[in-house]
């Protein structure tokens, strides 16, 4: 293995120097998120005395809602500001020489500083994501291992995945092509432009690891945003040549013999068969939009479009407007066009839990803006931050405890979390009492995403101009809707915010692995993977963003997918260095791993009793989630466990169990 990591640049932040004197300096300290603040100076410095206990935040809280600060008082933040402007001014004035390198110890003490677990657990995923340098980078090229050994890679999709994927086979020297069904990079970010369309997680914790960002303008960027963001990553990194767009993949074909699969595209309407030794799919869950089946929507004589499909070319200016859906994208949508139209109604089959997040819709202010530009680190620490608020901490709330009975809720914690949910919906609408039993969701808290909430919805559907409709829909007309109560709501246009065929993984693909077997028809409408991403029967073929793979309380879908396409070039290092044909999960491992994912499924909010949503598939099994912590799903991709897989050498024909 090589000593370093290939082809990445070892300091791939830059900051600006620090020529602002001290009363500026503590203006602009007025604006700092400060627990990572001084986590990042204590790096800085090699001073652990700035992340001290008396300042840690905390962790066992009055609220759920994520509180400013981390929940420190205001003695605790005026003294976090004094260590940090004594550190900051220090460093300015050159009167602190920074250390090369932090040891173990010094880690130990600036990590437990932020969070409250153990850090020998974590330690390996911590450095992951605050390192300066770029940890997941493969650390073997295939000209080292086998140089004489014609090996390709073919991936499905340009979006996240794609783009992570093509950089890591570039740094490792794997030939590859990417196969993109859209003209342009970005995957959901390209076709999801409905208005309103922006993150609900924080932009410092949904982006890539090695491709950090220091002026994202926004703390929940919107669409167009994290668009640019892609493609400018796609081009300084080199990976955009490897792509053939406007391509659509018909089938994927295994050919046993040759331990290649055929895959059949059409480009440009010119059908094309590629070939490749390994296969990644990197379509996603939420990439082909589901329609509702309701009676007489083809009748409807206005306009109509799904979210995912928006069309900028009709104008909803003082048009009557009918929503189908309150997930989501309904949830952006509604607030985006509510001044806009002429009248809004909004079709709700269920409510939405909403996480109160009051900077939601904010800017970054300019002066954390400068912290983030001109101390090193912060914003490594920052976007680590976030994403432990984001993940770990949260899951104790959609945890069950065994023989509740309340319900509503499926244990204490997630009781306490649901009231807590629930006042604040009451307080945005104390003066709407009308509205608050249809907004108050009666399954548990945390079953379904939760949306980030800064009172836009409640906002919006106190207009009145805007109806909240929880009458069931029965059938569709040229005049608009008809519910179930024989009311028809006219509208000139309905958008239909009805989500994905999430449960159809590899939707509109065929697939076919050994003995031809198709992989739908494996299914049989219950999607199950080892690993989330292998398949038994279909070897050298890696589903990332596969069965299993979503987080729904905990997480950012950029840390599955990364560790993921690491899981997969080791698997590709593993197939080099055995001079292996092929390698695919054994069926007594994958049921064991599905039968651990379905058990601990069964002790979250999402599969509790009665719940539906797009978690489950069709068979009602939860076939979606991710149901335990991030570090469960990072020490699994640290590479293969063999004894899991079936390998053929190179040269044999008949799968063989690995010793």
């Amino acid at each position: 293995m090589s000593a370093n990591p290939i082809d990445h640049a070892d300091a791939f932040d830059t900051y600006l120097p620090i020529d602002i004197d001290d009363a500026e300096l503590e203006r602009i300290l007025e604006k700092a998120e400060l627990p990572a603040l001084l986590a990042a100076l204590a790096k800085l410095t090699g001073d652990t005395s700035l992340v001290p206990p008396s300042l840690k935040p905390p962790h066992t809280r009055k609220s759920f809602i994520p509180m400013p600060q981390g929940g420190l008082d205001e003695a605790q933040q005026k003294e976090a500001r004094r260590l940090a402007f004594d550190a900051i001014r220090r460093y300015r004035d050159g009167e602190i020489q920074t250390p090369g390198h932090t040891d173990d110890a010094e880690l130990r003490a600036i990590v437990s500083f932020l969070i409250t677990r153990d850090f020998d657990d974590y330690r390996d995923l911590l450095i992951h994501e605050v390192a300066d340098h770029d940890v997941g980078a493969p650390q073997w090229t295939l000209s080292e291992l086998d140089p004489d050994r014609p090996f390709k890679v073919l991936i499905i999709g340009a979006g996240i995945t794609g783009v992570v994927a093509a950089y890591r086979l570039k740094q490792a020297g794997v030939e590859h092509v990417v196969l993109e069904k859209n003209p342009e990079i970005g995957g959901t970010w390209w076709e999801n432009t409905y208005p309103g369309c922006r993150l609900d997680t924080s932009n410092y914790a949904y982006s890539f690891s090695f491709a950090q960002k220091t002026d994202w303008p926004q703390k929940f960027s919107r669409q167009s945003e994290i668009q640019d963001y892609v493609l400018k990553v796609a081009h300084d990194y080199g990976v955009r040549d490897r792509i053939v767009f406007n391509t659509l993949v018909r089938s994927v074909i295994y050919d046993e013999e040759a331990g290649e699969w055929e895959v059949t595209a059409v480009t440009d309407g010119e059908v094309r068969v590629h070939r490749a030794n390994v296969v990644i799919s990197g379509t996603g869950q939420l990439n082909s939009p589901k329609l509702p089946n309701i009676e007489g929507m083809d009748s409807f004589a206005g306009a109509s479009m799904h979210s995912a499909r928006w069309n900028h070319d009709v104008s909803l200016k003082g048009k009557r407007v009918a929503i189908i859906g309150t997930g989501a994208s309904a949830y952006q949508i509604a607030p985006a066009i509510a001044d806009e139209v002429g009248k809004l109604e909004v079709f709700q089959r269920s409510a939405p839990w909403l996480l109160p997040t009051a900077d939601y819709l904010d800017d970054i202010s300019p002066e954390l803006m400068w912290l983030f530009r001109h101390i090193p680190g912060y914003a490594r620490w920052y976007r680590f931050w976030q994403f432990w608020l984001a993940t770990e901490g949260r899951m104790p709330t959609v945890t069950a405890d065994e023989g509740w009975s309340e319900e509503g809720s499926i244990g204490a914690i997630n009781h306490a979390f649901r009231q807590e949910l629930e006042a604040e919906f009451r307080r945005q609408l104390a003066d709407r009492p009308d509205l608050i039993d249809k907004v108050i969701p009666t399954y548990p808290a945390g079953a379904k995403r939760l949306l980030r909430d800064n009172g836009q919805w409640s906002a919006t559907l106190r207009k009145p101009h805007v109806d909240l409709v929880t009458e069931g829909i029965e059938r569709i007309v040229p005049e608009g809707v008809v519910t179930a109560d024989g009311v028809l709501h006219e509208v000139d246009v309905i958008a239909y915010a009805t989500g994905f065929r999430a449960d159809e993984f590899l939707a509109d693909m065929e697939v076919r692995g050994r003995d031809g077997v198709e992989v739908h028809e494996y299914w049989d409408g219950d999607p199950r993977a080892y690993a989330t991403m292998t398949v038994p029967g279909f070897p050298n073929f890696f589903i990332c963003g596969g069965p299993n793979s979503a987080v729904a309380a905990n997480g950012s879908a950029i840390f599955i997918v990364e560790c993921s396409i690491e899981y997969i070039l080791e698997c590709i290092r593993t197939l080099v260095v055995k001079r292996l044909k092929d390698m695919e999960p054994t069926d007594a491992a994958t049921d064991a791993f599905v039968g651990k994912i379905d058990r601990a499924n069964r002790a979250r909010a999402w599969g509790a009793e009665g719940v539906t949503s797009w978690y489950r598939n069709k068979t009602g099994r939860v076939s979606a989630v991710w149901p335990f912590e991030l570090l469960e799903f990072w020490n699994m991709t640290r590479g293969p466990a063999e004894g899991d897989y079936r390998f053929t050498p190179l040269g044999e024909l008949t799968t063989q169990a690995a010793e």
